[in-house]
């Protein structure tokens, strides 16, 4: 059963972001944040893959608490709910939705999509932007520190002292961009094709510890190892908190829809009840300075 949503209609919402909105900015920069007009959003004129039907991309297998059951389709888990809430604000039915497996690092490769927008827990990266474009922020994130528990790396407190460490994430994340830039290893990083090797390298003693983002490490510790403890959470030197955004092929002129959409959800208070819903018990993991 799909959560309980509470939304607002999407026309009512994009014409408050028309009427605020500055003139479209030909700088590729400004992309992100721009809303259309309503009349530009109805589903039959919508620019899609494929025509009344919305393609959502994520990747597979698809983690908990970001999913559930490894089944985009349930509308279960906090991104599945917030790609139902989308689709549902645009004016799409649940059967006028489908999941693309898109793997995380093709997901950001210039070129044309077979998706109209990819979900998956992708950091908006200038790097990335470069082939790239993504929607406004729909989850701001924190990286957060996995170990085992009778690790000598369980006892440290301070982010500095794992540079001492075996540390693994997966590649192509903001995960192993933060242990190359914050943690700053005496030892490169392991870098691993996708979480569960990450997790099983930890297991087999291969690295003291694993980074990612807080829920899903939250989520590994208090579920999938036992044997581990969430060390705490940290944010890049910058300050700036990390944000998740839904990936678009460049230049896809559905994204002011969704960014529309988005903007809906946030001021309904929709997001945040996805987020309590969904991601609220990590709220009180330690950080990490």
């Amino acid at each position: 059963m799909r959560v309980n949503r509470l939304l607002t209609p999407l026309a009512a919402a994009l014409l408050v972001s028309a009427l605020a909105a500055c003139a479209p900015a030909e700088d590729k920069a400004e992309q992100t944040g721009k809303t259309a007009d309503a009349d530009k959003c109805a589903v039959a004129d919508l620019p899609l893959v494929t025509k009344g039907v919305l393609s959502v991309g994520t990747d597979s297998p698809a983690y908990e608490p970001w999913f559930v059951d490894n089944d985009p389709s349930n509308g279960k888990g906090y991104e599945s709910a917030v790609a139902y809430a989308i689709a549902e604000q645009l004016g799409f039915t649940e059967d006028q939705v489908t999941w693309v497996t898109v793997p995380f690092n093709n997901s950001y490769k210039p070129g044309p999509k077979n998706f109209d927008f990819d979900i998956n827990q992708i950091s908006i990266d200038p790097e990335r932007e470069k082939a790239v474009d993504f929607s406004n922020g729909y989850y701001s994130a924190a990286q957060a520190v996995i170990v085992l528990k009778d690790s000598p790396a369980a006892k440290i407190t301070d982010i500095a002292d794992l540079a001492d460490f075996k540390i693994g994430a997966q590649t192509g994340t903001t995960s192993l961009t933060a242990i190359r830039d914050v943690i700053k290893p005496a030892k490169d990083p392991l870098v691993f094709q996708n979480t569960n090797n990450a997790k099983q390298a930890m297991l087999n003693g291969q690295v003291d510890a694993i980074i990612a983002d807080l829920p899903t490490a939250f989520y590994i510790s208090s579920v999938e190892i036992p044997d581990s403890k969430l060390l705490g959470q940290f944010q890049f030197d910058s300050g700036t908190p990390e944000e998740f955004g839904l990936l678009f092929e460049q230049g896809n002129e559905l994204l002011p829809c969704v960014n529309g959409a988005l903007d809906a959800l946030e001021k309904d208070g929709t997001l945040a009840e996805l987020q309590k819903k969904w991601l609220s018990d990590v709220v009180s993991v330690p950080e990490l300075k």
